[in-house]
């Protein structure tokens, strides 16, 4: 599958570009689409004709975090692509100096969560839920996620998702701003996505980009600092993990 089959972008006018993720079923991650996912980020970053970018999903579900399927059989090398399309693909999200809009239709979990954490504006539909499995699926956090999530969900929250891997619905994840604004339906979901978009994208670029630094920054130093350390550490999985995995998938 290539870039263009799960990727798939769509202008919407006024500098608003749509990124629709299309992995299907459930846009799992793998190494390869982490990957792909960053270079189409780090693009768009630099296009200055793109004023605002929208994340959407082709499916019911907005992400499903790592494919596990395929992780559990990951060899040593296959392990450290993983982690490395983890951090390339989130630090590009976070560090974009466009505006970012991410319209949440269904679950976000595990890696999936964190689309929606690198964004600047988050709405979601009331069917949507949020979490971070990791735990779950015996796997500890990299170092990009880890920092993303330090930096933008507080200390109770983050208790109350990494250390459990339960899952929270809409009502609670706007309560502990992981979402802005709670939709519907998926038409008017859509539609806030779109108008939170349309009016960032208004706003001059340089000066949102160079705020978005100042808030930002401090965070991606440390990410980019430690992300050539970690791609030569330890195997990511534990004894424990494939049999994590393999209860969780059934």
């Amino acid at each position: 599958m290539t870039e263009s089959d799960w990727l798939i972008r769509h202008a919407h006018g006024d500098g608003v570009v749509e990124i629709k993720l299309a992995r299907a079923p459930v846009n799992a991650l793998s190494p390869e689409f982490l990957m792909d996912f960053a270079d189409v980020i780090n693009e768009i970053g630099e296009d200055p004709t793109v004023r605002a970018l929208l994340l959407t999903s082709a499916f019911k579900v907005f992400s499903a975090g790592l494919d596990l399927k395929v992780a559990r059989d990951l060899d040593l090398a296959g392990q450290r692509a993983a982690v490395r399309g983890l951090n390339e693909a989130f630090l590009a999200l976070y560090a974009c100096p466009k505006p970012v809009v991410a319209a949440v239709n269904g679950a976000a979990i595990a890696g999936g969560l964190f689309f929606v954490l690198c964004s600047d504006v988050r709405v979601a539909q009331v069917k949507s839920k949020f979490g971070l499995a990791e735990v779950q699926a015996g796997v500890d956090f990299p170092i990009a996620p880890l920092e993303i999530a330090r930096a933008t969900l507080n200390p109770n929250i983050q208790r109350r998702l990494m250390m459990t891997g339960q899952t929270i619905g809409p009502i609670a994840a706007r309560n502990f701003n992981i979402v802005d604004i709670i939709a519907d339906d998926a038409e008017d979901l859509l539609g806030y996505a779109l108008k939170e978009a349309r009016a960032l994208a208004e706003l001059p670029s340089g000066t949102y980009a160079a705020i978005k630094q100042q808030l930002r920054g401090e965070t991606i130093a440390k990410i980019r600092s430690a992300m050539d350390a970690e791609a030569e550490d330890q195997p990511w999985f534990t004894e424990e993990t494939v049999p994590a995995m393999t209860k969780i998938i059934g």
